[in-house]
C-alpha cells in the first residue's frame, strides 16, 4: 500500500465508529430483566450476531436498520420472551442513542484535515443521519444501503463507492472493524484496508458475525488513535 496515493478514507460506521455493542446491551439488559431473564453480555452479543447473520443471508438487500426489529424478535423467541411491534421498533429506534467510541469524534476531526472522509454503511439514511450527528458530522460523502440497494459484503457496494466518488481503488483506504461485512470483501475488490480491531484482547467476535476467511490487512490498529498515528507517520 502506498500511503502517499491515499486521499480518501472510507469508514464503516456501526461497530467501527459507533459502539453498537454498548447500544445493544443498554437496550437488552433492562428488557431481559423486566421479563425475568438473566443473560450475560457476551451471550446477548453472540445471539445478536447469529440472528443478523441468518437474516442477512436470507435478505441480502435489507438495510441494517430494517433488520433490527427482526433481530429483536429473534432474540425474544430465543429466550422465550413476549415481544410486540412496539418493542421491536423501540429497539430499532435505540440506534439514535448508540454512543460513539471515545476516540471517534476527535480522531475523525484530525483525519478530515488531510483526507476526504466517506461513510459506507449497511444502515439506511435515517439511521446514518442520527449516527453522523453523534459523530459531529465529519463526512464529506456517505453511501447507505438504501442508496446502493445491497449490503456489504456485496462487491457492488465498492463499485458504487468508487463511481460516486470518481476515485480509483488505489486512492482509497477502507477502515472497518468487521471482517465479515467489510474487510475481506473490500480487499478482494482491490481496496487497501485498515482493520480497526475494536475487540482486541477479547474472545469471540461479539455482535459481529464471525468470518472464517483468511485476511491480512494493510494496516492493523486497535482504535482511531493508533490509526491517526500510523497515517501521520513519515513513510519508511
Amino acid at each position: 500500500m502506498h500511503l502517499d496515493r491515499i486521499d480518501t478514507l472510507t469508514f464503516d460506521v456501526v461497530g467501527t465508529l459507533i459502539d453498537f455493542e454498548t447500544g445493544i446491551l443498554e437496550w437488552c439488559r433492562p428488557w431481559l430483566r423486566q421479563h425475568g431473564r438473566r443473560v450475560d453480555d457476551e451471550s446477548i452479543l453472540a445471539a445478536f450476531a447469529e440472528a443478523e447473520d441468518e437474516l442477512q443471508r436470507q435478505q441480502p438487500t435489507m438495510a441494517f436498520t430494517s433488520m433490527l426489529p427482526h433481530i429483536q424478535g429473534a432474540l425474544a423467541a430465543r429466550w422465550e420472551v413476549d415481544s410486540d411491534e412496539s418493542s421491536a421498533l423501540d429497539f430499532r429506534d435505540s440506534i439514535r442513542d448508540w454512543p460513539a467510541f471515545a476516540d471517534a469524534v476527535a480522531g475523525l476531526r484530525t483525519l478530515a484535515e488531510r483526507y476526504r472522509l466517506v461513510a459506507v454503511t449497511n444502515a439506511d439514511r435515517w439511521a446514518f443521519e442520527r449516527m453522523s450527528h453523534t459523530l459531529g458530522h465529519p463526512f464529506a460523502e456517505r453511501v447507505t444501503c438504501d442508496e446502493v440497494g445491497v449490503n456489504k459484503p456485496d462487491p457492488r457496494v465498492w463499485s458504487y463507492v468508487l463511481e460516486k466518488l470518481d476515485a480509483e481503488a488505489g486512492q482509497v483506504l477502507h477502515c472497518a472493524q468487521s471482517r465479515y461485512h467489510d474487510l475481506v470483501s473490500a480487499q478482494r475488490f482491490g481496496l487497501a484496508t485498515a482493520w480497526i480491531e475494536r475487540r482486541h484482547g477479547r474472545e469471540g467476535s461479539g455482535a459481529t458475525p464471525a468470518s472464517i476467511e483468511q485476511f491480512s490487512p494493510d494496516l492493523h490498529v486497535h482504535d482511531l488513535v493508533q490509526l491517526v498515528e500510523r497515517l501521520q507517520a513519515p513513510a519508511a
